[in-house]
């Protein structure tokens, strides 16, 4: 499966007066606990629930070690170490010998810094197969009407398997929660052409094949 990106446009911060594109990949979904945990299952010998147990422990893992002063490598991942910060209501304290010191109860946990291992980057790498976007994301959703937000549903399913909420926001300029009501609305209307397949987190929208009356 082909992995997607778009070129945007950076601002011309140098006053150059020359346009500075970089590339950008589409993001189609985001992989939770469960779909990874079916993945390393499917790719190893470890059962499905003992893997997502294993990923659900690890954050608690983290936050212990992290908690104690410690920064945590795992390795082909990358490393990650606790930030810290200073309370918005508190002042910050001047390097004089003379003014106020902040305590520890001044001071919280605000991050957590991740610094990626190059063995991930990689791998990533390796299963990327890149193509350019045939679309071009739209930047207002005042652009379309929702009678042209369809049409644009059917010109992408014209080409493609199936469309994501993701896509139909690359394509309409939607918020991801009025791209997915929407969608969903497309289904469950008549004649619209969109039905669905999948469920869950792996639902996607297809179009709908017609009924043949003999």
């Amino acid at each position: 499966m082909t992995t997607r990106y778009q070129m945007k446009e950076m601002p011309d911060l140098q006053g150059t007066g020359e346009p500075i594109t970089y590339p950008k990949m589409v993001m189609t979904g985001q992989t939770g606990t469960r779909e990874l945990a079916e993945y390393i299952a499917m790719t190893s010998g470890f059962s499905k629930g003992v893997t997502e147990g294993v990923i659900c422990e690890l954050g608690e893992a983290l936050a212990h070690e992290m908690g104690m002063g410690r920064s945590v490598k795992i390795e082909g991942l990358g490393v990650f170490t606790p930030a810290l910060s200073i309370y918005p209501d508190k002042e910050r304290e001047q390097p004089q010998e003379s003014s106020t010191k902040r305590n520890a109860r001044s001071i919280y946990v605000s991050g957590v810094n991740f610094r990626t291992d190059k063995a991930l980057i990689r791998e990533t790498n390796h299963w990327c197969e890149l193509e350019r976007a045939s679309w071009k994301p739209a930047h207002s959703s005042k652009k379309y009407t929702p009678e042209q937000r369809l049409a644009l549903a059917h010109q992408y399913l014209d080409k493609h398997a199936f469309l994501t909420v993701s896509i139909y926001r690359q394509l309409t300029g939607l918020v991801r929660s009025t791209a997915t009501v929407e969608l969903r609305k497309w289904a469950h209307t008549p004649g619209s052409g969109i039905d669905t397949s999948g469920i869950g987190s792996h639902k996607v929208y297809v179009k709908r094949k017609e009924s043949v009356i003999p």
